[in-house]
C-alpha cells in the first residue's frame, strides 16, 4: 500500500524512496519506509532495470558523404568527356555512356577519368600544394576518386565503419573525426609523394579505424570481452594497411589518416564512467551505492591530454615540412 513500480522498457518511474545497490549481479532497488527501517525484516526487493549507456543516434553524415562523393565522381566524368580529350573515342569504355565513359584499361584500369582530369578537379600533387600554395587540394583530393572500382570499395568501407560510429557517438564529431583524418592523410601523402597525383577517401576511412581503436583503448573498463575485440579490430586494420603495399594505392595517406584518427579518437570518443552515468540517471529519492564520483577516469584524462598534445605537435610539424 502507498508504494506504486511502474516499469517500461526505456525508464523507470518510481514514487517512493529507497535505495540502489549496483554490486555486481545485483542489480535491485529496495524500497524503504520507517516502519521497514525499524523492523529487522528484510525489505521486497523490486527488480531495477539500467539505463543504457547513451542513445543511438540517426545517422546524417554517412549518407551524405556518400552521396557528396558520387555527385563528385560524376561530375568528374562529365568534366572528364574521354570520347572529346582522349584523341581516340573508339578505345573509352563503354562507348555508349557517351562523354561519361571511362579512360581505355591500360590507362586506367579502375575504370575512371585520366589523371589530368583528377589533377584539374584537385587532385593532391606536391609541387602544386607547395610551390603554387593551392592548399585547399589537402582536402579536395579526399573527395575525388580514380574509378568506380575505388568509389566503390571506399563508400562501402564508409558505410560499415561510419555507421556504427555515428550511431554511437552522433553527426558532428565522427564529422569532424573524417575530415581531420582525411587531412592528416593528405598531408603525410605530400610530404612521402611528390612524383605522382594523389586521390581518394581511403585516408579519411583509416581515421575512423584508427578512431575505433582508441576508442576501445580509451573505454577499456566498459567492454566485456576487450581481448576479443581488439584482436579483431587489430586483424582488420593490419588487412587494410596491407593492401597498402600493392601498387598504385598510397598508404602514406593510409598511415597519415590512420594515425590522425587513433589520436582524435582519444579526443572526442571519450565515454563516461558507467557509474558516473547510473548516477546522474538514478530516480529522485534514490541513493546509488557507488563510489564514483568522476565522469571521466583518470587515465581517460591523461590519454586526452596526451593525444591532443602529440595531435598539435604532430601536425604543425608537418604542414611546415610540406
Amino acid at each position: 500500500m502507498g508504494k506504486h513500480v511502474q516499469m517500461q522498457e526505456d525508464h523507470v518511474d518510481i514514487e517512493v524512496q529507497g535505495s540502489i545497490t549496483r554490486a555486481r549481479g545485483e542489480k535491485t532497488i529496495y524500497p524503504t519506509t520507517g516502519e521497514e527501517e525499524e523492523s529487522s525484516a528484510p525489505p521486497t526487493a523490486v527488480p531495477y532495470m539500467e539505463l543504457p549507456l547513451s542513445k543511438k543516434r540517426r545517422s546524417w553524415m554517412v549518407p551524405l558523404f556518400v552521396a557528396a562523393n558520387v555527385v563528385v565522381f560524376f561530375v568528374t566524368m562529365v568534366v572528364n568527356d574521354c570520347p572529346k580529350h582522349s584523341g581516340t573515342p573508339s578505345k573509352c569504355i563503354p562507348r555508349f555512356l557517351g562523354r561519361l565513359s571511362f579512360q581505355p584499361l591500360k590507362e586506367n584500369p579502375l575504370f575512371g577519368p585520366s589523371s589530368s582530369t583528377l589533377e584539374k578537379m584537385g587532385g593532391l600533387e606536391w609541387s602544386k600544394v607547395v610551390q603554387q600554395h593551392q592548399g585547399w587540394r589537402l582536402i579536395a583530393c579526399i573527395w575525388l576518386h580514380a574509378g568506380v572500382v575505388h568509389i566503390l570499395a571506399n563508400m562501402l568501407g564508409l558505410v560499415f565503419i561510419g555507421l556504427r560510429l555515428e550511431q554511437e557517438f552522433g553527426f558532428l564529431k565522427i564529422s569532424i573525426l573524417y575530415l581531420l583524418s582525411g587531412f592528416g592523410g593528405s598531408l603525410l601523402s605530400a610530404l612521402f609523394i611528390q612524383n605522382s597525383i594523389s586521390v581518394g577517401a581511403s585516408g579519411a576511412l583509416f581515421g575512423l579505424l584508427g578512431a575505433m581503436l582508441s576508442e576501445l583503448l580509451t573505454n577499456w573498463t566498459i567492454y566485456a570481452s576487450k581481448c576479443a575485440a581488439l584482436g579483431t579490430l587489430i586483424f582488420i586494420i593490419v588487412i587494410n594497411l596491407a593492401v597498402g603495399v600493392l601498387p598504385h594505392v598510397d598508404n602514406f595517406a593510409h598511415i597519415g589518416g590512420f594515425m590522425s584518427g587513433f589520436l582524435l579518437g582519444f579526443v572526442f570518443l571519450v565515454r563516461p564512467q558507467f557509474g558516473w552515468v547510473n548516477r546522474k540517471k538514478c530516480p529522485q529519492g534514490y541513493e546509488l551505492d557507488s563510489a564514483v564520483k568522476s565522469k571521466h577516469n583518470a587515465y581517460q584524462y591523461a590519454l586526452w591530454l596526451m593525444a591532443l598534445i602529440l595531435l598539435i605537435v604532430g601536425q604543425g610539424h608537418k604542414l611546415n615540412a610540406s
